[in-house]
């Protein structure tokens, strides 16, 4: 140690080349997730938690329960907010002053057993899994609530969550070219998650899609707004169209190519005489067209660039 520094006073390091410079230790008031304050505030506002406990089952039935439902789901969301995928920091997060004021606890959070318990046991239970969608639904609509709109704009993709184990149902995928889940997602024009669903890793992208998006149109029936569906070509399905127009959604979902439709455009596809543009050119034409596993015709748009 430099023969400038010196301890004095427990754990407080003056450096005497510089007098106004004290340097203090105190592990159990530093934090790295100081930005979960900012969600806690939105989370206030909102009133995101404040159900949890009321439509989440319980089944612990000792004396000594120190950290209710709502904290427990709140300490297990801010966790994954903060950037930590499982429950091996929760021993440390435990004792993180954020995470203590986030649960509202004076002491220690949930320590790594009990939020293990919690995520393994009592979130797996069937009524909760179910209760956690009912939850994530009632944010939407506060938030929505809170935010000027005159239409919302539904969009559902599907992405993939690798493995690295042998996780139930857990698949080789050849799209991505790993093991992993193949989950569904719904999102609307202001990026909130309208919904999820984990589904095994080889299931096509548009498997089970009326069972996550009819929750989220069912909320939004009773709303007067102009409501609106995108997706890619994994969703191109005479039934979804169907679905879509007999609940009133307007619809933007791309088509595979086909010679028919090629041949539709091939007008378009001509470049123009003389030297090329500097800006790309592009054109749209519409048509009626009606494929064969279609039981009528409907609108197409093409953009040729």
């Amino acid at each position: 140690m430099s023969s400038k520094m010196k301890y004095t006073k427990g754990e407080r390091l003056n450096i005497h080349s510089n007098s106004k410079i004290r340097l203090e230790f105190h592990g159990a008031r530093l934090t790295s997730d100081g930005g979960l304050l900012a969600y806690r505030e939105l989370d206030e506002a909102l009133g995101l938690f404040e159900s949890a406990s009321a439509v989440m089952n319980d089944r612990r039935t000792g004396r000594n329960i120190q950290h209710n439902i709502t904290n427990l789901l709140r300490q297990s969301v801010y966790s994954r907010l903060a950037g930590y995928e499982d429950v091996n920091d929760a021993q440390r997060l435990s004792a993180d002053p954020v995470m203590r004021a986030i649960t509202g606890k004076k002491k220690n959070a949930a320590s790594i057993n009990t939020i293990g318990r919690f995520e393994t046991k009592v979130l797996t239970l069937k009524e909760n899994l179910a209760s956690l969608s009912k939850i994530n639904g009632s944010w939407i609509q506060k938030a929505m609530e809170k935010t000027p709109h005159h239409r919302v704009i539904l969009y559902m993709d599907s992405s993939e969550s690798p493995v690295h184990g042998e996780q139930e149902d857990s698949a080789y995928n050849g799209h991505f070219g790993c093991n992993c889940y193949h989950p569904l997602f719904c999102f609307h024009q202001y990026g909130d998650c309208e919904g999820a669903m984990l589904r095994s890793g080889n299931v096509h992208s548009a498997d089970r899609w009326k069972d996550l998006l009819e929750p989220i149109i069912r909320r939004y029936e009773d709303k007067r707004i102009r409501k609106y569906f995108r997706g890619d070509a994994a969703f191109a399905k005479p039934d979804i169209y169907e679905y879509l127009e007999e609940k009133g959604l307007l619809y933007a979902i791309r088509l595979p190519a086909n010679d028919i439709l090629f041949d539709e455009i091939q007008h378009l596809l001509i470049r123009p005489v003389g030297r090329p543009s500097r800006k790309p050119i592009i054109r749209f034409h519409d048509l009626m067209y009606q494929a064969a596993s279609w039981q009528k015709r409907r609108r197409v748009v093409a953009k040729v660039e």
